[in-house]
């Protein structure tokens, strides 16, 4: 059970969130690594993540594990199986190029670099097969391509202020929210202040 200051002050975020009218991300990314994975509850604070992220309007949920070791994206892809979520999951990780379209997107290992450079692969074969004109290749194109096709707006990094290799094509104008505070102790209110440092911020996409 939470401390009664802890609960107070939980509300009063909320409450703060709620009131202040401004916009809230429709599309969040959470960063991790397959050691936060590793600790005692990891998995209960993912299912929490999930659902404080629909509770305050989010429409899609998106995780990235980087690993070092590709022998444990086996493992991270079963404990995700029993992993309990409100709506769809959608799982991907290294060799897989089909696109993910669900709620709920969780990336084992799959980072941009291949992600992007898997997509303009597919685009070069497109132009060698005569199916599409190089001159007209844009960024929709590219998109089109792209594993996880989906722009977030805020993306989340626990543990240390550093960037990771993540839809570096799609969080090009993501709002970038850096916590010290390590997966094991992500907690409700560390949530609520990345929404509320969201919210004071004014969003630029690159202008």
């Amino acid at each position: 059970m939470k401390p009664p200051t802890v609960a107070l002050y939980d509300r009063y975020l909320a409450h703060r969130i709620r009131r202040s009218g401004a916009d809230l991300p429709e599309t969040i990314a959470v960063i991790v690594t397959e050691r936060d994975l590793l600790e005692q509850d990891a998995y209960r604070t993912l299912e929490q993540f999930f659902q404080w992220a629909f509770e305050f309007d989010a429409d899609r949920v998106a995780v990235y594990v980087s690993v070092l070791d590709e022998g444990v994206v086996d493992t991270i892809r079963r404990e995700m199986r029993d992993v309990s979520a409100p709506r769809e999951v959608a799982v991907r990780g290294p060799g897989d190029d089909e696109q993910a379209d669900a709620a709920i997107l969780v990336s084992i290992g799959l980072g941009g670099k291949h992600e992007f450079a898997t997509a303009v692969r597919s685009l070069a074969e497109d132009v060698d097969a005569g199916e599409l004109d190089p001159e007209n290749i844009d960024e929709d194109d590219v998109e089109a391509e792209l594993v996880f096709p989906f722009d977030p707006d805020l993306v989340i990094k626990t543990g240390a202020e550093r960037l990771s290799d993540f839809m570096i094509w799609q969080s090009v104008y993501s709002e970038l929210y850096f916590t010290d505070v390590n997966w094991r102790d992500f907690r409700r209110r560390e949530y609520l202040r990345a929404l509320r440092d969201y919210q004071n911020r004014q969003r630029r996409f690159g202008r």
